[in-house]
């Protein structure tokens, strides 16, 4: 079973990628064949599978942003490992500034399957947001 140290680097680094436009360390965290799940507020949950398709996502999201996104993590849950996956539940708050206010744009909810002992990756990630961002 990985740490709960080595979960959280994970974590983080998947956040500190996306907030800073970092591509390379985003696609440094999902397995070849990762499923990243989204649901927004009265959608039915939308599905990325496959590590290009959810880099295709974070490009294309990335792209469109004018603001400056932090996300913070917390309340980190490391429910065990089972099989060789590490599942974890945690929150998300997302922040974006931009011309100098800073505004809470959703938070949400992060449910995770982690595989790996030393090289920890994300197989899949789904995301309950509680607005749209």
């Amino acid at each position: 079973m990985p740490t709960r140290e080595a979960v959280e680097n994970l974590i983080n680094r998947y956040s500190l990628g996306y907030d800073t436009a970092d591509m390379d360390a985003i696609a440094s965290c999902f397995t070849d064949g990762a499923v990243f799940r989204m649901k927004l507020p009265g959608n039915d949950p939308v599905s990325f599978e496959g590590k290009d398709a959810i880099m295709s996502l974070m490009r294309q999201s990335a792209q469109t942003q004018t603001d400056q996104r932090r996300h913070l993590n917390s309340n980190l849950i490391v429910h065990g490992t089972a099989d060789g996956i590490t599942t974890t539940t945690h929150y998300l708050t997302l922040l974006a500034t931009e011309n100098g206010e800073i505004r809470v744009l959703s938070a949400g909810v992060y449910r995770l399957e982690i595989v790996g002992d030393d090289d920890l990756r994300l197989n899949v990630l789904d995301l309950e947001l509680d607005r749209p961002y």
